[in-house]
């Protein structure tokens, strides 16, 4: 997880301009919007831009980007402790 590039992304894009970004990866391989292109594979992509949407709107919440990175992290170990 590129903490740096979530960052980056949540802080200049709204939850529907990544949402923009997921479905051009999805569509055409990459997001075709400037300046919204994280680096790795689609699948790397994919994954940044879902969870820079997910800090975004966190933080539209009224939580800091502190506040929303601790959540998302919270919520992917959650997940991933469900077997």
């Amino acid at each position: 997880m590129n903490i740096k590039e979530i960052k980056e992304l949540a802080k200049k894009f709204t939850p529907q301009q990544i949402e923009q970004c997921i479905n051009q990866t999805l569509q055409h391989g990459k997001p075709l919007t400037e300046g919204c292109n994280p680096s790795g594979d689609i699948v790397e992509v994919l994954n940044t831009l879902a969870k820079a949407q997910t800090v975004r709107e966190l933080m539209e919440k009224g939580m800091t980007e502190t506040e929303a990175i601790r959540e998302l992290a919270r919520r992917i170990r959650e997940i991933q402790s469900v077997k």
